[in-house]
């Protein structure tokens, strides 16, 4: 489509370009991007002074009801000027805050504030959370996703360890297992550690892959065994093992916490809020717990399959 205008006032900078890629401007409240096939022109004779002249547009760009990106916040502004620094120092900050929550869960297990059963379920739904919180404090770069990750993969080699007997830890089986048998910390909490870690290398803070993996693992799982333990009296009619409260809890706490780490990173500027992605989260958190529910999952190991899932699911949708 050709249009032509005429005997344009406007304010123009002086531009001598054989191509023009990319110029905005406002006609009638109509925003008008990336023109394409643009006649060559210049102003040698200064600011408005022309009279006609032609634009081909390959767009236009209509209203969107999305809420627009913040600038990205730098990562820890006391070395805006050094961001390797910077991504040191987050390193060292985050570890030491998912440390001492850790630490924290195996105190409550020692001295058995809560029932083993519940103590793991809390380690299970806090500790991934926490380090989401902890992202925006490294760079946006693939250095900063890289950091953060050897956080979580630190853990799976402690797991690997553990649970292969070459390291005796009783207070770290006892916090992340059900019967207190070190070999269960090669299934559950190494598919724990590795989701996060995985997630967060390789998807990072600005994809909702990366949201909807560990919210649905850690919160909607999480939540799932809490509910269902207590209030699940009407089981599955496919998995008598599985309850039709604990089921729904899931998808109401995977969804409610992916849309919480939404708002969250979009406050950063990192990603961008939209209606598409509230109705993505939503189908994530649905298909995470019907993969939940299924025998087949109890079989091989939720902390498996629920990330499988959201995996898929996202990545499909977004």
């Amino acid at each position: 489509m050709t249009v032509n205008f005429t005997k344009i006032s406007s304010v123009f900078a002086p531009v001598n370009s054989n191509s023009i890629s990319d110029l905005r401007f406002h006609y009638r409240n109509a925003t008008v991007t990336s023109l394409d096939s643009v006649h060559p022109f210049s102003f040698p004779f200064g600011v408005g002074q022309f009279s006609t002249f032609t634009f081909r547009f390959r767009h236009l760009k209509l209203p969107t009801i999305r809420r627009k990106l913040a600038s990205p916040t730098a990562s820890l502004p006391m070395f805006s000027q050094n961001q390797v620094m910077g991504d040191v120092v987050a390193t060292a900050l985050t570890g030491g805050i998912a440390l001492s929550a850790l630490r924290f869960w195996e105190e409550t297990a020692k001295r058995g504030l809560f029932d083993q059963k519940l103590n793991r379920k809390l380690v299970h739904i806090s500790i991934g959370l926490i380090f989401m919180l902890c992202w925006p404090m490294f760079s946006s770069g693939h250095r900063g996703a890289i950091l953060a990750a050897t956080i979580p993969a630190v853990n799976i080699i402690k797991m690997l360890l553990i649970g292969l007997g070459l390291w005796k830890d009783d207070a770290t089986v006892k916090s992340m297992s059900r019967f207190g048998d070190h070999r269960e910390l090669l299934k559950g909490p190494l598919y724990y550690a590795t989701t996060i870690t995985v997630a967060c290398a390789v998807y990072w803070r600005s994809s909702p892959v990366s949201i909807a993996m560990i919210c649905n693992l850690c919160a909607g799982d999480g939540m799932a065994d809490i509910v269902g333990r207590r209030l699940g009296h009407q089981k599955l009619p496919y998995n008598s093992n599985k309850s039709i409260i604990g089921s729904i809890s899931m998808a109401i706490a995977g969804f409610l916490a992916s849309l919480g780490y939404m708002h969250y990173f979009f406050t950063f500027g990192y990603i961008e809020e939209s209606w598409d992605m509230v109705m993505g989260f939503l189908a994530v958190s649905l298909a995470a717990a019907l993969v939940e529910s299924h025998p087949l999952s109890t079989e091989i190991d939720d902390n498996l399959t629920v990330p499988l899932a959201s995996l898929l699911v996202a990545s499909y949708l977004f």
